[in-house]
């Protein structure tokens, strides 16, 4: 996780981008995600569950977050 004045940064960012999204109407929704080391993965193979604690893949980066929009079209959503 980046140090508290460079996450603040971004987050201010991200907030900002959100406010963007809302007043133009394509805001749906957004939400945080809990670090890596607190996932549990589910895979079913042939009917059975088998289950493992932790991230399924390793990497310095991953997932913090998602949002969702509702927009036109694809160049809309780069936009």
């Amino acid at each position: 996780m980046p140090p508290a004045e460079v996450l603040g940064l971004i987050m201010e960012k991200v907030g900002a981008w959100r406010a963007r999204l809302q007043s133009a109407g394509a805001w749906v929704f957004t939400a945080g995600l809990e670090p890596p080391d607190t996932a549990t993965v589910l895979r079913v193979t042939d009917g059975k569950v088998s289950m493992t604690d932790g991230p399924f893949t390793e990497g310095k980066e991953y997932l913090g977050g998602f949002a969702i929009i509702h927009v036109a079209d694809l160049d809309e959503a780069l936009r």
